[in-house]
């Protein structure tokens, strides 16, 4: 039932999704050159809470718990487990206080409205999967920035997404990157749940009725232990949750 009726609300919620993307296009460009980084960055946290409401469209409800309140005054390593495009929105929303950045494909920064705009002006870092060298340069300016500016970063630490809700083993590169420039950063996990139902009749015809479910769960302090440890350790928590 939820398939029959996710590829009949599909539809809508494209055309909401998509809609929402052509609006902000301008709305970002006018923000960033009349008000700057803080502007533009207000204006992408405003997009993404209307993206939200294309998830509603298809009948599916968002639940965002945080188990403790996290420092503001320090970078953090946002460490998550990836289900689909469909964790993206609500994390940039509901994190919108700790300016999250995203590492990501150098190839959304071209032709996508809105998000691959953002890409190239929000902060984070974009890669080229092929060229080793420049991605590890990207993530090191990411902490340099992060470090000054005291941002954060979220890591989908498993390298790809899960197709099938099932947890891949998280990978330590991007992090250990980031906190040689940012070292006082702190590793937060974070569970994502049921977003993979959504698209696993593919992109274009989704399904409907699932409970996306975020868990922001307790900081690690990765200081004086090997960063390794702290992955691990992160990735258990998360696990703990996603595969209960």
């Amino acid at each position: 039932m939820n398939k029959i009726i996710g590829h009949l609300l599909s539809p809508l919620h494209h055309f909401l999704f998509f809609f929402v993307l052509c609006v902000f296009q301008p709305i970002q460009w006018v923000s960033l050159k009349l008000g700057g980084y803080k502007a533009h960055k207000k204006s992408v946290d405003v997009m993404n809470f209307f993206l939200l409401f294309s998830y509603y469209a298809l009948g599916c409800s968002i639940k965002f718990k945080m188990t403790e309140q996290l420092p503001k005054n320090r970078p953090i390593i946002f460490v998550a487990n990836h289900q689909s495009m469909y964790d993206i929105p609500p994390l940039i929303w509901f994190l919108r206080d700790y300016h999250a950045k995203f590492i990501s494909k150098i190839e959304l920064t071209k032709n996508i409205p809105s998000i691959s705009f953002n890409l190239r002006h929000g902060g984070g870092a974009n890669i080229d999967r092929k060229d080793s060298k420049q991605a590890v340069g990207e993530i090191l300016k990411l902490g340099e920035r992060m470090h000054k500016n005291n941002w954060s970063a979220l890591i989908f630490a498993e390298g790809t997404r899960s197709k099938d809700g099932k947890m891949k083993d998280f990978q330590v590169g991007g992090i250990a990157t980031i906190l040689k420039k940012a070292p006082n950063a702190l590793i937060v996990p974070v569970a994502i749940e049921n977003s993979w139902k959504i698209v696993r009749n593919g992109l274009l015809w989704l399904d409907a009725f699932h409970p996306v479910k975020f868990t922001v769960l307790k900081p690690i302090e990765p200081a004086g232990k090997p960063f390794e440890d702290s992955v691990k350790e992160a990735e258990m928590a998360v696990k703990a949750i996603v595969e209960a």
